[in-house]
C-alpha cells in the first residue's frame, strides 16, 4: 500500500559533500519549478533586508525624511534642529518682519506683524513636520502654523481702514425721565476679528495683499429679547425705591437714581446683560450716602517750620455698591422684595504715608522770588497772595503735568479776588485778579529754575522790570495758561509764603540737576514807545511808557561741574505805548 507521504519528492544529502556545496537531486520535470522557488525566495529575504534599511533611514530623527516647510528640508533633523533650522529660515525672510498690505473694500492699509502678534508658530510647526508618514519617494510639504493676536488685528484694522461697512444698531434701553424705552437691533456689516484672523494668517505669506472680509454682524439681543428687558427689569425697577439697610443707618434709592445707574445698553457683540453701575449709583445718591458713611482720608503733605511733614491719612466706613450691585439688581426687578441688607466696610486711604515717602520729597531744589508792587493791602497783591494760598501744597506726581488754570479754576469774585490792573487788547484797564501773572512768573522761575519741563508759557507784550527779561508769563482765564511737567522719578511739592512786600515760590523734591543757570543774550530790534492820548475816566490808566526788543535767554544745566544741557527761550517785546488821561490837546 502506498501512503501520501510515499508520492512527496524525496531529498538525498550525499554524505561526502562538502557543507559549502552541497546539492539538490531532484526528481526530473521539478527542476526548473524548485530554482524559481529559490530565487523568488532570495528576492523575498533581499526585499526584507532593503526594506528594513529603507525604515530605518525614512524614520531618522523626529521629523520623517522628505518634510519640507517654506521650502526648507527638515527631513531626518530632532525637534530641537528643526526648530532651529526653521527660526534661522523664518529670520532671514524678509516676508515675517515686512509690513502686511491689507485690503478691506476698497480701502487699503498696512499693518506691522509685531503689532497684532502676526508670528510663525515653530513649535506647533514643528509639531505638525513630525506627524505623518515618511515618503520614501518625493517629498512631503507642510504648511507653517501662523499664530495672530485677533483682538490686536481687529483694533489695527480698524485704525488703519477707519469705518468700514455699516454699522450694526446696538439694542438698548433706555429712560426718559422715568419711562423706558426699547431700541430695537438692526443688523449691519463689518468686520469680525475672528474672520479677519484667519484671512491674515492664510495670506501673510503669499506676498500678495490679502483680502480681509466684511460680514454680516448681527446683535446677539433680539428686538423680542429688548422688549422682554423693558417688561421684566426696566419698569420694575423704577416702580418705586430700593432700600439698603445698614448698622448706620438705611438709604433709599429713588427710582430717579435708578434710572440713571441701571445699565441696559449692549457690549460690542450687541449682547444685554443687565447691571448697576456704581460709579453712577454713587453719584446719583452721594448726599444720602454721606449721612451713613466716613470718607477715607489720604496721607498728606502739610508744612511745619518751612519744610514739609507727611501727615498720616484714616481709615473710613462705607458701602460696597459694586458688591451690592447682584442683590440690587435682583430687588428691582422684584414687586415686593425691594430691600437689600448690607454692612460698613473698611475703605483704605487711596493713598498712604509709604506711598508719600516713595517719592523723595526731602530737600528744597529751586526758590524764587518778586517784589509786590505796592503795599500788601492793595487789590493787586491780595491778588498775588489769594492765588499763592490756592497753590500751597500741590504735589505734583513723576510723569505728570500741572496746570495754574486747571488747579485754582476761574479766578473771579466769588474765589475771593479783586479788580485789579490788567493788560487787555494792549491797554492796561481794570480787571478781576489783575496781578495774578506776577504769581504766575514766580511759579514758572521756581520751576524753571528746579529743571522741570515747560509745557505751556507766555511772557507779557510789554516788558516789566521787576520780572526777569524772557523769563517770565502771563495768564488769562481760560485762554492763556501756565504748565509744566515734572519730568523727573520724584514728587514735586510746591510751598509758597509772602511778606509784606514779595511773594516766594519754592520746589520740594529731590535733586536731579546740580544747579541751573541763565545767560542772556544783549538786546537787539529795540523800538520806542509811542504817545497816545485816551479819555480821561476809570479805565484809562496812565503810563510812562516802555520800549521794546528781542531778546534770547537759555537755561543751562550743569551736571558734574559742566554744562550738559542747553534750552533757548526769544521774545519780543512791544514797545508799551505812554497813556496819558485826558481830552486830546
Amino acid at each position: 500500500m502506498t501512503t501520501a507521504s510515499d508520492r512527496q519528492p524525496t531529498v538525498k544529502v550525499p554524505q561526502q559533500a562538502s557543507p559549502a556545496h552541497d546539492t539538490l537531486d531532484v526528481p526530473p520535470g521539478e527542476t526548473r519549478r524548485g530554482r524559481r522557488a529559490l530565487l523568488a525566495g532570495g528576492a523575498v529575504l533581499a526585499l526584507v533586508a532593503g526594506g528594513g534599511f529603507a525604515a530605518r533611514y525614512a524614520f531618522k530623527g523626529d521629523v520623517p525624511r522628505g518634510v519640507t516647510v517654506l521650502g526648507v528640508n527638515l527631513g531626518g533633523l530632532t525637534r530641537a534642529e528643526a526648530g532651529t533650522v526653521l527660526r534661522a529660515h523664518l529670520a532671514a525672510d524678509p516676508r515675517t518682519s515686512a509690513a502686511v498690505r491689507v485690503r478691506v473694500e476698497k480701502k487699503s492699509a498696512t499693518v506691522s506683524p509685531a503689532a497684532i502678534g502676526l508670528v510663525v508658530d515653530v513649535d506647533a510647526t514643528v509639531d505638525a513636520a513630525s506627524g505623518g508618514r515618511p515618503s520614501l519617494s518625493g517629498g512631503r510639504s507642510v504648511a507653517p502654523v501662523i499664530a495672530v493676536d485677533a483682538d490686536l488685528l481687529d483694533a489695527a484694522l480698524l485704525k488703519a481702514v477707519g469705518p468700514v461697512g455699516t454699522p450694526m444698531r446696538a439694542p438698548a434701553v433706555t429712560f426718559t425721565g422715568l419711562t423706558p424705552k426699547a431700541v430695537h437691533p438692526a443688523p449691519g456689516r463689518g468686520l469680525d476679528p475672528e474672520r479677519s484672523a484667519e484671512a491674515v494668517k492664510a495670506g501673510w505669506l503669499s506676498g500678495e495683499p490679502v483680502t480681509v472680509p466684511l460680514v454680516e454682524l448681527r446683535p446677539a439681543t433680539t428686538a423680542e429679547e429688548v422688549d422682554r428687558l423693558v417688561e421684566e427689569v426696566a419698569r420694575p425697577a423704577v416702580a418705586a425705591p430700593l432700600t439698603i439697610t445698614s448698622e448706620k443707618g438705611t438709604l433709599t434709592v429713588p427710582p430717579a437714581a435708578i434710572a440713571k445707574s441701571l445699565v441696559l445698553t449692549a457690549d460690542r457683540t450687541g449682547l444685554i446683560e443687565p447691571r448697576f453701575d456704581p460709579k453712577k449709583l454713587r453719584a446719583s445718591v452721594a448726599s444720602r450716602l454721606a449721612r451713613i458713611e466716613v470718607a477715607a482720608k489720604d496721607a498728606s503733605f502739610t508744612f511745619a517750620g518751612g519744610k514739609p511733614k507727611i501727615v498720616a491719612g484714616a481709615d473710613g466706613r462705607g458701602l460696597d455698591l459694586a458688591a451690592l450691585a447682584p442683590d440690587l439688581l435682583t430687588a428691582a426687578r422684584s414687586s415686593d422684595a425691594r430691600t437689600v441688607k448690607a454692612s460698613l466696610t473698611t475703605a483704605a486711604p487711596a493713598t498712604s504715608v509709604a506711598d508719600l515717602e516713595r517719592l523723595g520729597v526731602k530737600e528744597k531744589v529751586s526758590t524764587f522770588t518778586t517784589k509786590f508792587t505796592g503795599g500788601l493791602s492793595s487789590p493787586r497783591s491780595q491778588n498775588i497772595v489769594t492765588a499763592a494760598k490756592q497753590v500751597r501744597g500741590a504735589l505734583v506726581l513723576p510723569g505728570k503735568t500741572f496746570s495754574l488754570n486747571r488747579h485754582t479754576g476761574e479766578r473771579g469774585y466769588a474765589q475771593g479776588y479783586k479788580d485789579a490792573p490788567v493788560i487787555v487788547g494792549g491797554d492796561l484797564q481794570p480787571g478781576v485778579g489783575g496781578g495774578v501773572s506776577q504769581f504766575t512768573t514766580t511759579l514758572f522761575n521756581a520751576t524753571y529754575y528746579a529743571g522741570l519741563e515747560d509745557v505751556e508759557h507766555k511772557p507779557h507784550s510789554y516788558y516789566f522790570d521787576r520780572y526777569p527779561a524772557v523769563i517770565e508769563s502771563t495768564i488769562f482765564w481760560p485762554d492763556l495758561d501756565f504748565r509744566f511737567k515734572n519730568n523727573t522719578p520724584y514728587g514735586v511739592l510746591i510751598h509758597t509764603a509772602h511778606t509784606s512786600d514779595s511773594i516766594t515760590v519754592s520746589v520740594w523734591s529731590t535733586r536731579v540737576w546740580d544747579k541751573v543757570t541763565t545767560e542772556w543774550s544783549p538786546r537787539r530790534n529795540i523800538t520806542s514807545p509811542q504817545t497816545i492820548t485816551k479819555p480821561d475816566g476809570p479805565d484809562c490808566i496812565a503810563t510812562s511808557g516802555l520800549i521794546g526788543f528781542t531778546q534770547d535767554a537759555w537755561r543751562l544745566f550743569h551736571k558734574g561741574g559742566k554744562v550738559v544741557q542747553r534750552e533757548k527761550f526769544t521774545w519780543k517785546y512791544d514797545p508799551e505805548p505812554r497813556f496819558i488821561c485826558g481830552a486830546p490837546a
